[in-house]
């Protein structure tokens, strides 16, 4: 019997012995596979899902990265609007296709405010989808009529606590961004204002200019002209720092209203399961792009602050706006229309 065990612990050792080498050996085919398919990608085609119509800031956005790709990846890169659903017809195309970094998300905040705005999601953001990179993100800037007396934002929280219920603010649709951006203003400034829905930017900046609404938190390109020819005023931007499109504005934070920060943004996602190797090599990419001097430069003209970041702040980013954008829906009682 002593001799059988012998023998039979030496074959479980030796059974041992050789599953350890066939793991290791294991590891060493999987990890030159990853390195292969990283120097291999793309070898087709990629497009980039645009879920709004062309024009619009994620457009151009897209279209400037995708061309910038086309250029250094040799393959073409091409926009595909998929507008519709809120963004979710576009963002559930992407969040179904095939895992292969073939197929790529513009993100923006619609798909973050949708998560509380819908009862029921064709997707999950944080499960269907994987981060790349937040590519930038674009501050809205808070702009009056010239004939409304105030020059400041204290001014402007003056004029409205004395005034509830009086002045309106207009945005570009239901649960947008500029929309949010009031909302968050009035409540940090505690003042009860009226919000105007228009279907666009450009109706609800031009009822401003007619004077038909008091306030608009409009994009930096959209508003900027009119600031410059003094048909409106500027009181300041949205976002926590100043922007590059126009930093001799304050941000709403600094001129009178701490704690306010909040801004539109472009982020690049990827279907859930697309190799590492893949979503490595185009973080690396898309960063190099936006924060080459040419496109960071044609960035900011349009309104965008560049980030670059990685797939793991992308992730954390999105799980704070999800959070924040929670709390917005609910406090203004927003539905979808």
């Amino acid at each position: 019997m002593r001799a059988a065990e012998k023998i039979r612990c030496r074959l479980s050792r030796a059974a041992a012995v050789d599953v350890a080498r066939g793991v290791f050996a294991g590891w060493f085919v999987v990890w030159p596979g990853a390195a292969a398919l990283a120097q291999s990608y793309p070898a087709k085609p990629i497009r980039i899902v645009v879920p709004y119509l062309a024009g619009g800031a994620a457009d151009v956005v897209a279209r400037l990265v995708a061309q910038k790709m086309t250029e250094s990846l040799g393959q073409t890169v091409l926009v595909d609007n998929r507008a519709g659903g809120a963004a979710n017809i576009g963002s559930d195309f992407v969040a179904k296709s095939p895992p292969d970094g073939y197929t790529l998300l513009m993100g923006s905040p619609a798909n973050v405010v949708n998560v509380s705005l819908f009862a029921k999601m064709p997707y999950d953001i944080l499960k269907d989808l994987a981060p790349v990179t937040l590519m930038g993100t674009s501050a809205n800037i808070l702009i009056v009529h010239p004939s409304l007396p105030v020059k400041s934002v204290k001014e402007l929280i003056a004029f409205a606590k004395a005034r509830p219920g009086q002045l309106t603010y207009a945005s570009s649709g239901n649960a947008s961004s500029n929309h949010l951006s009031g909302e968050l203003f009035r409540s940090l400034a505690h003042v009860d204002l009226v919000h105007v829905p228009y279907k666009g930017g450009g109706p609800a900046i031009t009822d401003l200019l007619g004077g038909q609404v008091t306030m608009y938190f409009s994009s930096l390109p959209g508003a900027l002209p009119f600031v410059h020819s003094g048909k409106l005023h500027a009181l300041g931007v949205t976002s926590a720092k100043r922007a590059a499109a126009a930093p001799e504005l304050p941000t709403i934070a600094e001129a009178g209203l701490p704690g306010y920060a909040f801004v539109a943004w472009h982020a690049l996602l990827a279907p859930a399961g697309t190799p590492q190797a893949v979503i490595d090599k185009l973080n690396a990419e898309v960063v190099r792009i936006v924060t080459s001097p040419d496109t960071k430069s044609r960035l900011e003209n349009q309104g965008v602050d560049v980030v670059g970041g990685t797939p793991a702040g992308l992730a954390a980013f999105l799980r704070e706006e999800i959070a924040k954008c929670a709390k917005l829906v609910k406090l203004a009682g927003i539905k979808v229309d």
